[in-house]
């Protein structure tokens, strides 16, 4: 395994389970995660957002324009879950000085979320985000078997 240049002092990820998608059928697609994938809503912050949950991950669902929808991509974009909101202050930090252009500086949400977005050299956005219901040590117990 090889080691990049300043990987010694890159923060830790917790994983990639968060993706959020532009949806033209809003109510269908939420209908589809929740009916038939057997998903739950954990917030609705307005009737153009959902976020879902299977209790490990958190899918979000975004209305989209039909500008969006016809011309760009389904994808808005995709989140690395971290630990603790101090890590959020930390990525940035690291992302600052590996030139990687910020999207949205780190920013406290609603929902106690805390996180920034920047963007990978295709342009896809990316998400480094503290939730407390996916943070290590604050999710759900595992289910017995």
């Amino acid at each position: 395994m090889s080691t990049a240049p300043g990987e010694g002092d890159r923060p830790p990820l917790a994983g990639l389970r968060h993706v959020a998608l532009f949806a033209r059928r809003f109510e269908d697609t939420v209908t589809f995660y929740v009916d038939v994938m057997g998903m739950k809503v954990e917030w609705r912050p307005d009737a153009d957002n959902a976020y879902l949950t299977s209790g490990v991950d958190n899918l979000a669902i975004h209305r989209a324009t039909v500008d969006a929808a016809e011309e760009g991509q389904r994808l808005d974009h995709m989140g690395f879950v971290l630990d603790r909101p101090e890590d959020v202050d930390r990525w940035h930090e690291f992302l600052l000085g590996h030139g990687v252009p910020i999207l949205a500086a780190p920013k406290t949400h609603r929902d106690g979320a805390r996180s920034l977005y920047c963007s990978d050299p295709e342009g896809t956005t990316v998400q480094m985000i503290f939730h407390p219901p996916l943070a290590k040590g604050d999710g759900p117990e595992p289910a017995a078997s």
